[in-house]
């Protein structure tokens, strides 16, 4: 049985056919097909206009544009599946209702269903956010279009659609899947530098002035970028690159940019000009480049060179497998993360209706009742799980810490597992257990969830690994 066609048949049989796929992919959860495979892939500008909040309101608005934002996505194209939309944004995040406009504007797009499309955000500082669940509170309290340039936010996810659209008319075949890898020197160290007591004693974050903190190590980091491409025999069609780090270099200019991640992106353009490239943040909750930045605004091209060398090196160790004999399996996960102990309603409420505090704070309290209105409604977060032979690709929600992903690393250790972290922004930073108990940055309120996130986590990527 045929469940897609190749955009041939009326828009409602095609939405019985995904509905089929979907039914059988319940019944048989780990069911596989051989792979006849086409590759689409789209890209549009994603730079807000001037004067938009940037960062979820937390840096300054845009005054200007140091280098544009950029939505990227690739479209897989199974023969006897429904399509598969991965898709890589240069925001800060895309949480909560954001999360929802983009799956199902892309899933109409390529019709297929929401739970066939990812979107992440490359965390980049200097970027807009996307959350109508929090714009919609924000509205309630006369604080609509504070948070992020909420009718941009709208078009681009309408341009991003026709873009999917119009590329998925002409798909490419697709004869070999090409894995490398390449270790990147000087840019990624742990955030979190722990004491004797095993506190949190200093915490490094993407730039540290003080040279005897840099001077320290690293740290738990993944230093691999990995490289996913796929091919035409001889041409390649698209790179797609992966890497765990806190984007910055520096920020709070007011000028709009996609940072040194998006810099090593266009020098390896530059150098591949007839090849798309994508890239995704793993999980770099934990991970900043503060050990080899002092936020000098020198750096950002010296950490894009590094990056981009290692993505070089990571081209030029791939191996190709051809697609004749692969199979190829998508497989997710609802999960409901655990909601953090000093996050309630009544809290959330109590901070909004303070007009005595400050505009950030009431916002951050938006954000706040945002997520917990989520984990209300029932579903939870999707996560994603893509099988291709030997390569699997996880997709994964909020600011991971690395563990997570050294983790889905060690429960497949025969395959070639990548990570995309910073799906649904919503319930902030996601650490291990411990780090709960260890104090610092990311384990405070800027995490929405409880300690016993790494239970209901790990089981649910443990489950997906199999």
């Amino acid at each position: 049985m045929k469940f897609r066609s190749r955009f041939h048949a009326p828009y409602c049989s095609q939405q019985i056919l995904v509905g089929l796929a979907c039914i059988v992919g319940m019944l048989y959860p780990m069911s596989v097909w051989a792979v006849d495979l086409e590759v689409a892939t789209f890209q549009i500008d994603a730079t807000p206009p001037v004067g938009s909040p940037l960062c979820d309101a937390l840096v300054p608005p845009s005054i200007g544009v140091d280098d544009p934002l950029s939505v990227r996505g690739i479209v897989l194209l199974p023969a006897d599946q429904p399509a598969i939309v991965l898709v890589a944004v240069d925001w800060v995040g895309i949480g909560n209702g954001g999360q929802d406009a983009w799956r199902q504007a892309l899933s109409k797009a390529a019709e297929t269903s929401p739970d066939r499309v990812c979107v992440h955000a490359l965390h980049q500082h200097d970027a807009p956010g996307c959350d109508f669940t929090a714009e919609e509170i924000c509205a309630d309290h006369e604080l609509q279009g504070q948070l992020f340039p909420v009718d941009f936010a709208r078009q681009t996810i309408l341009l991003a659609a026709q873009a999917l659209v119009d590329a998925v008319a002409q798909p490419q075949r697709v004869t070999h899947i090409g894995m490398g890898q390449a270790k990147v020197e000087k840019v990624a160290s742990n955030r979190r530098i722990l004491g004797a007591d095993g506190k949190v004693q200093h915490v490094r974050y993407s730039s540290c002035p003080d040279p005897a903190i840099r001077a320290l190590p690293e740290g738990t980091i993944d230093p691999w970028v990995k490289l996913v491409s796929f091919w035409n025999d001889q041409e390649p069609l698209v790179a797609v690159s992966y890497y765990a780090t806190h984007p910055q270099s520096y920020y709070r200019t007011g000028l709009v940019s996609a940072d040194f991640v998006g810099m090593a992106r266009s020098e390896r353009e530059k150098e591949l000009p007839n090849t798309p490239h994508i890239h995704f943040n793993g999980a770099g909750g934990n991970i900043g480049a503060g050990k080899y930045n002092d936020g000098s605004q020198e750096n950002r091209p010296l950490l894009a060179k590094r990056l981009a060398d290692g993505a070089k090196a990571a081209w030029e160790a791939t191996e190709k497998t051809t697609t004749d004999d692969l199979s190829l399996s998508w497989q997710t996960r609802q999960v409901d993360l655990p909601v953090a102990a000093w996050l309630t309603e009544a809290d959330c409420r109590e901070r909004i209706a303070d007009k005595n505090a400050s505009q950030i704070d009431r916002l951050a309290a938006i954000r706040d009742l945002a997520w917990w209105k989520r984990c209300q409604a029932a579903g939870g977060i999707t996560i994603g799980r893509l099988r291709l032979g030997k390569l699997d690709i996880l997709h994964l929600p909020g600011e991971l810490f690395v563990e997570y992903q050294l983790a889905a690393q060690r429960m497949r250790p025969e395959s070639f597992v990548c990570t995309a972290a910073y799906g649904d922004y919503g319930p902030g930073y996601i650490g291990l257990a411990e780090a709960y108990s260890q104090g610092g940055y990311e384990t405070g309120r800027v995490s929405r969830v409880s300690p016993r996130v790494e239970v209901v986590l790990m089981k649910a990527i443990q489950e997906l690994m199999q």
